[in-house]
């Protein structure tokens, strides 16, 4: 049955800035709240309608912000709180909603709380983190390994004799949240946002909140081969997705559910599906979107495993749960790296098209691509323990025009990383008033969701196409049908889709080119082409 009425974050599009990245309004050459509330027209204009800041909060960057040294205030290197609260207000006056990232897995080790933790055996906050005795032979206690370039998660501590707990960087120690305080003190900061008018939070490292209780060791990841990330060379069983961590989901979404205007709640959850549609809750009590990363470790975009992973992933959902879809984020590489620019225009047809909440990643709608980053200027600290996974590519400033710093901080200023090499064609100067430019498809498929219902909340319905590098759906709602097509092959197609009807009007294409009335019997689709057109009911 479908729904009447839905919440504002089923039907509208995400766009994730990264503060560092995005508009330096001081000119330090770091982006800051400041450049984002300078930026808030161009959004308005593309047609978003959430945006969520990656962390902004004090902290000594040993990790880019997701090492909180306060989770109440802003880091001078971003702004201040009555920037925060600016670029609240100016975006609420767009009709742009503002989720902010919450961390709740670690702070930083100059956070107070780890401060007092690790004064003293008996400070009241020993038990705010997690501190084991040393091994029989004096080593770490237990075998875990740390997901940010392997080797052990546990730190010795020479003050108090004992080892803390860092699922990550050494720098963010762990916090107990088996501890009922650790738990108060957190919401407490969901409530300091949420009270300044926030809609929402994507959780950090979500599934890592509770470890086993008997602190058992990780087995060996059986598939792991020299040459994979460090990371994953454990199977996380004992460290990571435990039972009790719904019970802390329900706790956070009970949170939120006490303030109006539906403020929302989405995890990040690298999680194989039947494990990720738990965080939805028995009730749909969790959160309101557990993140599916099925697009962005998809390894392969010609077999035909893009169609089987949607039907997988809808067959999954819990009843009344609502899905998502993500192409890329600050942690992976970009679309069009990936695939190339070309079947990027596909994938952003893809995204904007399926059934859920998209997530855009900023810089995607002009075809961003990695950047490439001297050795000598790698700021990630994954990176720096494992090149061959650093992240610092995916995260190079956005691109706004063909300056010598593309417009995002003063020419004489050193940005905090280098630009990718094309920034001088690929910015959104020069595609704004290009009507066939990668901004300009993108704004368009937005603009298609707004205005129709069978693409923002309409039922997903698969076509057989005989083609597994073509993947074609219906979007259905009332009277609405609307048929994607879409060719991820280097080759031209011809389909028979006469099975959804005989003609269909163009919408919208990848190539921006289409505006004649489609035959079905015998579609011929260009290599990379993606086709979005509405059909006749009884067609």
């Amino acid at each position: 049955m479908q729904k009447t009425r839905n919440s504002w974050w089923q039907t509208r599009v995400i766009y994730q800035i990264y503060p560092r990245s995005f508009a330096d309004a001081s000119g330090d050459g770091v982006g800051d709240l400041g450049g984002i509330t300078d930026r808030l027209d161009y959004l308005e204009w593309l047609g978003v309608d959430a945006v969520w800041l990656s962390p902004f909060y004090p902290s000594p960057m040993a990790d880019f912000g997701y090492d909180v040294a306060d989770y109440c205030d802003v880091d001078s290197l971003f702004g201040t709180l009555e920037d925060f609260d600016a670029l609240l207000n100016e975006a609420h006056r767009r009709g742009i909603r503002l989720i902010v990232d919450l961390v709740p897995n670690h702070t930083s080790d100059e956070h107070p709380w780890f401060v007092e933790s690790r004064a003293s055996r008996e400070n009241p906050k020993r038990d705010w983190y997690i501190w084991r005795d040393p091994a029989p032979d004096g080593g770490p206690p237990k075998n875990w390994e740390s997901v940010h370039g392997g080797g052990s998660c546990w730190e010795w501590d020479e003050n108090t004799s004992q080892y803390y707990l860092h699922t990550f960087q050494v720098g963010q120690p762990d916090l107990n949240w088996r501890n009922p305080e650790v738990r108060e003190a957190m919401y407490g900061v969901m409530r300091f946002w949420l009270d300044r008018g926030v809609d929402g939070f994507r959780i950090d490292a979500l599934s890592f909140c509770i470890k086993d209780e008997k602190f058992r060791d990780n087995p060996s990841n059986p598939e792991w081969r020299p040459g994979d990330q460090l990371g994953l060379r454990q199977l996380r069983v004992h460290s990571d997705d435990r039972p009790g961590i719904h019970e802390v989901v329900r706790e956070m979404r009970a949170v939120t559910d006490a303030y109006d205007g539906e403020r929302a709640l989405i995890g990040e959850l690298y999680l194989p599906l039947e494990r990720l549609m738990r965080y939805y809750g028995t009730e749909l009590d969790g959160v309101h979107l557990p993140l599916n990363f099925g697009l962005v470790v998809l390894p392969e975009w010609e077999s035909g495993a893009i169609g089987p992973l949607v039907e997988q992933y809808e067959a999954a959902l819990v009843e009344g749960a609502w899905p998502n879809w993500v192409l890329g984020n600050h942690d992976n590489p970009r679309i069009a790296s990936r695939l190339g620019r070309e079947r990027a225009r596909a994938a952003q047809m893809l995204l904007l098209t399926l059934r859920g909440t998209p997530t855009c990643y900023y810089g995607d709608e002009i075809g961003m691509q990695d950047g490439e980053i001297p050795p000598e200027r790698i700021q990630d600290p994954q990176g720096r323990a494992d090149p061959a996974y650093n992240r610092d590519p995916a995260r190079t400033p956005m691109q706004w025009n063909a300056d010598a710093n593309a417009g995002f901080c003063p020419e004489k200023v050193d940005p905090w990383l280098p630009f990718a090499g094309d920034h001088a064609k690929t910015n959104v100067e020069a595609q704004k008033d290009d009507p066939r430019s990668m901004l300009a498809l993108v704004r368009r498929l937005i603009e298609l969701r707004r205005t129709l219902p069978a693409l923002a909340i309409g039922a997903y319905r698969p076509l057989e196409t005989g083609d597994a590098s073509v993947l074609s759906y219906l979007r259905e709602y009332g009277d609405q049908r609307v048929l994607v097509v879409l060719n991820f092959s280097a080759e031209h197609k011809t389909l028979d889709l006469s099975g959804a009807g005989d003609r269909g009007e163009v919408l919208c294409s990848t190539h921006l080119d289409r505006t004649h009335p489609l035959g079905l019997e015998k579609l011929s689709v260009r290599p990379g082409e993606g086709i979005l057109a509405s059909l006749r009911i009884g067609a």
